[in-house]
C-alpha cells in the first residue's frame, strides 16, 4: 500500500526483521525496520505528505508498537 501511494517518487522499499542484539541471546533493539528511498527530502515530503495520515493509521493493523520515524541520507 505504501509503495502504491508514494508512486514513482519512492525509488525503493526495503524491510528488515530484527534478529538479535550485539550479545548472544540479546533481543534486537527493533523488531522491524522499513526503509523508503527517495531522491531528496523534498521528494519524500511531496509524496508522503498527502498520504501520511492514511499510512500512519494503517500501522496498528500490524503492530501495537509506536513507530519511530527517522530521515537519513545514504552515503555511498
Amino acid at each position: 500500500m505504501v509503495q502504491q501511494k508514494l508512486g514513482p517518487a519512492c525509488k525503493r522499499v526495503e524491510a528488515e526483521q530484527g534478529l538479535g542484539g550485539i550479545s548472544p541471546g540479546a533481543p534486537a533493539t527493533y523488531i522491524a525496520m522499513c526503509h523508503l528511498y527517495f531522491d531528496s527530502i523534498e521528494a519524500f515530503q511531496t509524496a508522503f505528505g498527502p498520504h501520511a495520515q492514511n499510512i500512519m493509521a494503517d500501522i496498528p493493523n500490524y503492530t501495537d508498537i509506536q513507530p519511530i520515524v527517522q530521515i537519513s541520507e545514504v552515503k555511498i
